[in-house]
């Protein structure tokens, strides 16, 4: 079975996390978060934030970035950066795709990137730099799924 998967690289802002649980939670894509986090990452916490999607999410940490590559080792991951040429109206996604998002603050360092197999933007308007995480998240989710027709039914 095909699995497409979200991957947080050291997430910043627990609620933008928690918007992603929820987006986790609602279309059924699991998260996986590669830590270290910005903020104390505890059930506690991402309760509060995710509120009753916690319990409905697959939620996986991986305690680096090296753990995570062993991870995924064979699967396609597709990086969402600003500096990407290539927009997601004009990629191909695959139903096993990892998909990828930097940091609030930072994005992802080059050592990242350069292990991405793809690198897709979202096109935004002249003089705007990017969008909120969860919003992008939320679209390239959207975008990849209605491609692989894997919305929940």
């Amino acid at each position: 079975m095909h699995v497409m998967l979200i991957a947080l690289f050291e997430p910043d802002i627990p609620q933008n996390t928690g918007s992603m649980i929820r987006l986790s939670a609602c279309m059924g894509v699991p998260l996986h978060i590669i830590e270290p986090c910005g903020f104390p990452f505890d059930d506690k916490r991402m309760r509060r934030v995710a509120m009753d999607y916690y319990d409905l999410a697959v939620i996986v940490r991986h305690a680096s970035w090296q753990k995570f590559l062993d991870f995924s080792k064979g699967k396609r991951l597709v990086l969402l950066s600003t500096h990407a040429s290539q927009p997601i109206t004009n990629f191909v996604f695959e139903p096993d795709d990892i998909l990828l998002f930097g940091r609030e603050s930072a994005g992802v360092p080059d050592y990242v990137r350069d292990a991405a197999n793809e690198r897709v933007r979202i096109p935004v308007r002249a003089g705007a730099r990017s969008l909120n995480l969860a919003q992008a998240a939320s679209m390239v989710v959207g975008e990849a799924l209605r491609q692989t027709k894997g919305f929940p039914q």
